[in-house]
C-alpha cells in the first residue's frame, strides 16, 4: 500500500470502528517513530492488531484524536471527486428539507466529512475546517462547493476551540468571490443579519431553528431573550406576535445585528437590547421586579469537556435559578445547552434544581434538539450536542 499505516494496540477493540465509530484516540494506537512522523492532515490505512485493514483515516499526531475515519475503503482516494460525492450527498438532504438555501450544509462526522462544518447563506458559504486534513484541503473544499452547488463566494473561518485542540492556528480568509457583507437570513418568519466574516462562528446559529419555531407557539406579551447573540429567540417571537422583546448579550456588535434584523422585519420599535454580563443582568431585573411572559436562556457551552462538567452544571443551575423568578405566573421558561459533555438527563436535573431553588413549580412541556440540518451520528454523542427544555411555571 502506498499510504502509511497506523495500527491499533493489541488490547484496543476494533469493533467500534467497524460499527461506525469515527475516531481513533492516541492511546489506542502504537505510537512508534513512524506514526509520530506522519504529517498532520495526511492519510493512512488503519489496521487492527492482526494487521487487518479497517479503513482510511486522516492522521494528526498532535491531537488526542489521532485518527478520523475518512472512508471504510482503505484504498479510497481523497480528491475532488470524493469531496463532491460527500457534499452532494449532504446537499440533497438539505434541499429536501428546506425551501431556501439557508442551512447547515455539512455537519462534520455526521455527514461523513470529519471535522468539517459548512453553513450556507444563499449564494455564500462559510467553511470551518476543524481538522488538520480539512485545513490543508480547505481550498479544494471551497472549489467543490463552487462547482457542485454554485455558491459565488466562500469564506474559510479557521477559528475556535476545536482547532486549538487540533493544534491548528487561526485563519480567516476569502477563498473566492467577493467578500460578503451582512447577509439577510429568513428563518421562521423572522429576519436575521449574519456577518460572515466578522461574526461569531459562521455568523449565525442554524441549530436552534426548530426550537425558535416551538417558542413561537408560546409568544405573547413581553419576552426576554438572554444570551441572545443576533436576536435568535427574541426576533422569532416578535415575528410570531409578541408585543415586546428584550435581548441581552455580552457582544455589542451582535446586539447591533439584532436591532438591524428587527428593523428589516418591521419590528424595530418592539425590540430593546441590553449589553452586559447575563448573570448580572438577570440579578438586576429581579431586583427591579421585572416580569416576562416568556424567558429564554441560550448560553454558550458551560461544559465543553468532561473536566468542565461539574462547574458547567452548576452554571446551568444558576441560570435557571436566576431566570425562574422573572417568569410571570403561568408563563414559560426555555433553557438551552450546547455542551456535549452535559447529557440531556444531567442538564434536565440541573435545570429543575435551579427552577426549584428559584421558588417556582414547573411542568416540562417540550424537549428540543438541533434541526435536521444538524444530523447526529448515533455512535458519536458529540454530534447531538444541543438540548432545549421548555417549562411552564406556576407559583
Amino acid at each position: 500500500m502506498s499510504q502509511p499505516v497506523i495500527r491499533l494496540r493489541p488490547k484496543s477493540k476494533p469493533q467500534a470502528i467497524r460499527h461506525g465509530f469515527p475516531w481513533v484516540f492516541a492511546d489506542e494506537v502504537a505510537l512508534d517513530r513512524r506514526t509520530r512522523a506522519i504529517e498532520p492532515g495526511s492519510f493512512a490505512v488503519l489496521e487492527d492488531a492482526e494487521r487487518r485493514p479497517l479503513g482510511l483515516v486522516t492522521v494528526n499526531p498532535n491531537s488526542k484524536i489521532i485518527g478520523r475515519v475518512m472512508d471504510p475503503d482503505p484504498e479510497a482516494r481523497i480528491d475532488a471527486d470524493w469531496l463532491a460525492a460527500r457534499i452532494t450527498r449532504a446537499a440533497r438532504l438539505r434541499e429536501r428539507l428546506y425551501d431556501a438555501p439557508f442551512y447547515r450544509l455539512v455537519h462534520a462526522e455526521a455527514d461523513l466529512l470529519p471535522g468539517v462544518i459548512i453553513d450556507r447563506f444563499g449564494d455564500a458559504a462559510v467553511i470551518q475546517p476543524n481538522a488538520a486534513w480539512a485545513d490543508r484541503m480547505a481550498g479544494d473544499i471551497a472549489a467543490v462547493l463552487r462547482d457542485t452547488i454554485g455558491v459565488q463566494s466562500v469564506v474559510i473561518n479557521g477559528q475556535g476551540r476545536a482547532r486549538a485542540l487540533e493544534k491548528l492556528g487561526e485563519r480567516m480568509e476569502l477563498a473566492f468571490g467577493q467578500a460578503p457583507g451582512l447577509v439577510k437570513v429568513p428563518m421562521n418568519g423572522a429576519v436575521y443579519m449574519a456577518d460572515l466574516m466578522g461574526g461569531q462562528k459562521t455568523g449565525l446559529f442554524y441549530d436552534q431553528r426548530p426550537n425558535h419555531e416551538f417558542a413561537q407557539r408560546l409568544a405573547a406579551g413581553r419576552v426576554l431573550d438572554v444570551f441572545s447573540h443576533v436576536g435568535g429567540f427574541g426576533l422569532a417571537m416578535l415575528a410570531a406576535g409578541a408585543d415586546h422583546a428584550t435581548c441581552i448579550d455580552g457582544s455589542a456588535p451582535a446586539l447591533d445585528l439584532a436591532e438591524q434584523g428587527a428593523q428589516a422585519m418591521g419590528a424595530g420599535g418592539r425590540l430593546e437590547t441590553l449589553q452586559g454580563d447575563a448573570f448580572e443582568a438577570l440579578e438586576g431585573l429581579a431586583y427591579d421586579g421585572a416580569q416576562f411572559d416568556v424567558v429564554i436562556c441560550d448560553p454558550p457551552a458551560f461544559a465543553p469537556s468532561k473536566q468542565a462538567l461539574e462547574a458547567g452544571l452548576r452554571a446551568y443551575e444558576r441560570i435557571a435559578r436566576l431566570s425562574a423568578p422573572l417568569v410571570a405566573p403561568g408563563g414559560y421558561l426555555g433553557l438551552c445547552s450546547c455542551s456535549h459533555a452535559a447529557d440531556l438527563s444531567a442538564f434536565r436535573r440541573a435545570s429543575a434544581r435551579g427552577i426549584g431553588r428559584g421558588g417556582r413549580r414547573m411542568q416540562l412541556i417540550h424537549t428540543g434538539q438541533a434541526g435536521p440540518d444538524h444530523p447526529t451520528l448515533p455512535q458519536l454523542a458529540e454530534t447531538g450536542y444541543l438540548k432545549a427544555l421548555f417549562f411552564r411555571l406556576d407559583g
